[in-house]
Formats: C-alpha cells, structure tokens, sequence
C-alpha cells in the first residue's frame, strides 16, 4: 500500500489500525480496545492492556533470537572509547542494575531523575527503571543547579542517578556539584543517589546517600519485568520552553512502545538488525524515543554517540561513525550539518569514508534551511528527509513516510501528515485557513497513542496550554500553512519560544534571569538569525536610573548569570544597554518586530506603538553587535 491508502485506512478506521499496530508488541495482557475516550477531552490508549517497555526492548529480543545481536553501540571521539554490547549483554546489564534500584526501595510508580551524559549507562538506567515500573525523568546535563532543582520538586524523585562528570571537546563538565547544589536548593530530597564514576574527573559521595554505581549492584539479585497498565507513564520529560515551572510531559507505556515501534519501518524505513542513529542526546525527546526505546524495540542496533559534528576530532566525524558502524538510516539537526558545512564547505572529508550504506537522512529539532538541505543533498547522495514533531507528541507527526512511499521532497516543508495526524491551519477565531494561508497549526482530538495525556500533577494546565485556544484541537504553538498537495510548512512559533542548535528555550526564562540582576529596571530576549545555531538570544537592558556603571561590566554579569541559573545550553552571550524598549500603548513589548530589525526584514510600523522613534534607537543599538546592518 501506498501512503494514500495507509493514511486512508486510518482515517476509514482509526481503532482498528491502532489494535493491529499494538500486535507488533509483546502484551502481558492484550488490550481489549485502542481508544478510551470515557474522559474527552482527555485520551488515553490501550487502558486496560499490561505490558513491559523493556521486556520488548530487550527481553523478546534475546528469546527470539537476537541475543547474539548487537544492541548498542557506543562510541566517544572525545575519551577515544568504544564498545558494543548485545542484546543479551544488554539485558542482563538492565536487569542487574533494576535489582539494584529495587533493593533499595524502587517500586512501580516511584520516579527516578536521571542526570547523565552520552553514556551506556544512561541507557541502562531508563530501561532498569521501565523493568520495575519506575517512571524516569531524564534531565539534560547540561542544565544548571536551579534548573535540576526545579525538576526535583516537580517529580518528586525516591532516587537521582547522575554521572560524576560530563565531557565536551577540551574540557570536563562536573556534574556532582550541580547535583549537590540542586539537591540542597530543592524542598524534595531523594532517598538516595546512584553515581557513576567516570575516570575523567571521579566526585565524592556523601556519605549515607551516594553509592557508587558498581557498589550499588554487589550481591543483589537480577529484576524480572514488571507489568504496567498500558496508560502507566513510561517517563516525564520536561520541555524546556516555558516560564516559571517547566512542563513536564507524561508519556504513556503502552502508547508508546505501539507508535515508536510502527515508525521504525514506516518512517525510518530499517528492517531489525539494521543500524540506526539518531545523533541527539538521552536529555532530549529524540535521545528517548530513538536513540533508547524506538531501535530497541523494533529489533535495530542504536549507536550512543558522545561527540559533536565538529572538533572531535573534525568535520568528517559523523561521516566515519557512519562508516565505521554500517549506519542505514541517520536523524540528526540541521543545526549539526550547518557546522559541518561551516568547517568543511565543499565536503571534502567525507571522501576519506565509504558511506555507501547510509540510504537516507531525517533532519528535525528546527527549521531545515533549503541552503543546508540542498548542500547536505549534494555531498551524501542519499535524500534529506526533514519531518516535524514536539517533545508533546513523541515521534514525527509530519514526514515523508520513507517506509510506506518515498513522496516527492519539497524543500522548506516537512512534508505530510503521518496516520494519527489530522492536522489544520485555522485563524485565531478557529475557522479553518484556505490552503497556502498563513495560520496556527492544530491537530483534531484525539491525538494518537504515544502523544501527551496530561502533564504531571498539572491536569489544569495541559488543559489551558493545548486544549483551550482551539477547543476539539491540540494547540501546537506553531504556525504555518498546508498547501495544495497538503503539504504543511512550518513558518514560525506563535509564542515566545527561541530555537538555540535544535533546544527550544524560553526567552520569557532569560528574561526572568536579567531582570534578577540589581541593575536591571526592564528587559526583553528575543531570538535572532545565526547562521549555525539556527538562532541566538539576544538581551536588552534598560538600567536603574542612577546606574553610571560600565554597560560592558553589566553584559558580562548578566551572561554569567543567565548561563548559571539555565545553563550553557542557553547559549546567552549577547546583550545590548538600551534607554528603553518599543511598546504597544497597553505596555506590551513589540518583541516580533524588534526581531524583523535585528535580522534585516520588512516590518510594518505597528499601529499601537507607543513612539516610533524608539525602533530607530533599537536599530542603532544592535549594530556594533553585527545585526540591523540594512
């Protein structure tokens, strides 16, 4: 069948192709029914089934056959090491360490935050917690104290297992000190802590709560497989772009494991066995659903990559793990391939590998510019694949559906709905766009399985985030157009939301951070053009009367503060003093329009400026930063 006829029998039948999608996964319990929709506009799927994410991660694989298969590879261009770990290598590695887990106390239920680089061990750590029916909260590594902190709170974790130490190209990152500080700010205190010891840089444990990883797993018996109800989360994952207190988003088991499972094939087009990289990491939705659980529990090899595009050792890294490692099918940012082509323009390196294997490339997390799409098509040979989704919905939503029918790729557009997906471009009022409009971007009730039931303890809130705006549609916060053919583009984000090398990060967040520092009256962050990471935030400041410091001190305080309480991965290093910021009459700051300056485009005067001729001031100030050059 062709794509037409797979989207049109599920639309024909929705229930009955998600309950003949669900026989692909080995059920305690075989639900009886897909959709429950007693409590609309909530839904949940496969309700009343049981089931284990990891026994059909690993488990099945080993009893069917695959246990000789590798399961995980992992390399680190950075340490110089690798190793690669079977199905059955795998499994008992996970068993052990959910026994450890479980002879301290870790139930079903019970959530455990993992703070962890690219390592096996992170792996490892999510897949012991869906043995046991824990529910993991994986936390990027490269967020600060507070931010942890915060998550702390919200999950209530018994335990936190966290590495001693990150590493990125020339320098060691500490995670325990961060997790300390955390600990000791947030009102929640785990039981105890899991840490594993890298040779890099080894941390002290504090006694009578930290254990050694290795220690931790002496003399405990392997955990069987927990059963879980299909509607039990898997994980909470917290989205970064929010003010105040981040969203953490439920993903529900038995979804999960069906919808991840179909895209394997379908949308990744890889057979079990074949090799599959999704070069992301485990902190991000992508690093859950297709660097753990999507390969794994299709059958597939996954590669745990701790590296960068460039400078480890150079631009050519990504082609020799493809090389090295037989990669059919690759998922990275676009963000990667800009640096890529930044350093190596002309693709001069990958000539040194034979990436003959590689059949296709999926670019997401961002917008995939048509410059980088177009040179990323000319030096692998293979079609680039951009496809659209969202920490809420878990997997592509929007793609070319490699695995069903190669479509023809149009550039700037993800390209077509997925089957689940009933996705429209409606104006502010609701009413459907005609095709080519611009609008916001919503998709019909119910969502699919594997999306977002709820946020955790936040019922409230998922409601009013997503349901409200657009009632029967799941607002997105997107915006965009369907065009003809029907295929979506995805044009902008319809709140204040930033793109930093494929992280969506708040500008509100950065904005709360300025305006904590002393000298510091008003502010506003707003998102500009960069030609690597997609975007950059970029800070104005207006100063307490009276202040006569030096602005260039005040820059580099407000810097150091913004990486302190969010992290590096804010990549916050612009800042500009302003005496004051364009605002409607109502007081609301024209942070769109300062945005259309900064990068050089049209913008029409808005009509309830305030003083038009603060755009003027605006426009001067960016300058000596190298923006509103036109």
């Amino acid at each position: 069948m062709g794509y037409d006829e797979v989207y049109g029998a599920w639309q024909a039948d929705p229930e009955a192709f998600w309950m003949e999608a669900a026989k692909a996964i080995d059920w305690v319990e075989m639900p009886s029914r897909a959709l429950d929709d007693s409590k609309a506009p909530l839904y949940e799927w496969f309700t009343d089934g049981k089931v284990n994410a990891c026994y059909n991660a690993l488990d099945r694989h080993v009893e069917n056959g695959r246990a000789e298969q590798m399961a995980v590879i992992y390399d680190s261009p950075i340490t110089g090491a690798k190793a690669k770990f079977t199905y059955a290598e795998m499994r008992d590695k996970v068993a052990l360490f959910a026994g450890a887990l479980a002879a301290k106390g870790v139930t079903k239920g019970d959530r455990v935050i993992i703070y962890m680089p690219m390592v096996p061990e992170a792996l490892v750590a999510m897949l012991a917690c869906a043995r046991i029916g824990a529910v993991h909260s994986v936390v990027f590594g490269g967020f600060a104290a507070n931010e942890l902190a915060v998550r702390i709170d919200d999950a209530t974790p018994k335990a936190i297992i966290a590495a001693s130490c990150g590493l990125e190209p020339g320098r060691v990152v500490d995670y325990k000190p961060l997790l300390d500080g955390a600990i000791d700010l947030a009102k929640h205190k785990p039981e105890f802590c899991v840490i594993l010891q890298r040779q890099e840089k080894p941390a002290a444990l504090i006694e009578g709560r930290d254990v050694d990883w290795n220690a931790a797993q002496v003399g405990v018996a392997p955990a069987d497989c927990v059963a879980v109800e299909g509607s039990h989360p898997a994980y909470i994952l917290y989205t970064s772009g929010t003010t105040g207190a981040p969203k953490g988003v439920v993903r529900p088991t038995g979804g999960h494991l069906v919808a991840l499972n179909w895209t394997m094939k379908n949308v990744y087009n890889v057979d079990p066995g074949d090799v599959f990289w999704a070069a992301s990491d485990v902190g991000w939705v992508v690093g859950h659903s297709y660097i753990c659980y999507g390969p794994l529990i299709h059958g597939n090899t996954t590669i745990v990559f701790e590296g960068k595009p460039v400078g480890t050792p150079d631009a050519g890294t990504f082609w020799r793990v493809i090389s090295e490692h037989n990669v059919r099918s690759f998922f990275t940012a676009p963000t990667a391939f800009r640096a890529i082509k930044r350093d190596d323009p002309k693709g001069e390196l990958i000539k040194d590998y034979d990436i003959s294997c590689l059949n296709v490339l999926y670019l997401a997390g961002e917008r995939a510019d048509p410059d980088t799409i177009h040179w990323a098509q000319r030096t692998l040979g293979v079609p680039v694949i951009d496809h659209w989704w969202q920490t809420e919905i878990g997997y592509p939503a929007v793609c070319n559906p490699v695995g069903i029918e190669l479509l023809p790729v149009k550039v700037g557009s993800p390209s077509v709905a997925l089957p689940g997906f009933d996705i429209r471009v409606v104006d502010e009022g609701g009413k459907e766009m005609k095709r080519g409009e611009l609008g916001a971007i919503v998709i019909k009730l119910p969502l699919p399985p594997g999306t977002l039931p709820t946020l955790w303890n936040a019922e409230a809130r998922f409601r009013k985030s997503y349901l409200t705006t657009f009632p029967g549609y799941y607002e997105t916060g997107d915006a965009g157009m369907i065009d003809e053919d029907g295929y979506l583009y995805i044009m902008a984000r319809t709140d204040d939301v930033i793109n930093v090398a494929g992280h969506r990060l708040s500008t509100g967040a950065m904005e709360e951070v300025l305006a904590s520092h002393e000298d510091v009256a008003e502010c506003a962050v707003i998102g500009v053009s960069d030609e690597l990471k997609g975007q950059l935030p970029l800070g104005f400041l207006c100063l307490n009367k009276g202040c006569n410091r030096p602005h260039d001190e005040i820059v580099k305080e407000v810097v150091k503060l913004v990486r302190d309480k969010i992290g590096p991965v804010a990549a916050f290093k612009l800042a500009v003093v302003v005496d004051r910021l364009p605002k409607t009459r109502s007081g609301k700051i024209l942070r769109a329009t300062m945005v259309k300056i900064a990068d050089n485009q049209e913008y029409k005067m808005p009509a309830t400026i305030d003083d038009p001729a603060i755009l003027d001031e605006i426009r001067l100030a960016l300058q000596p930063l190298g923006y509103a050059k036109g």
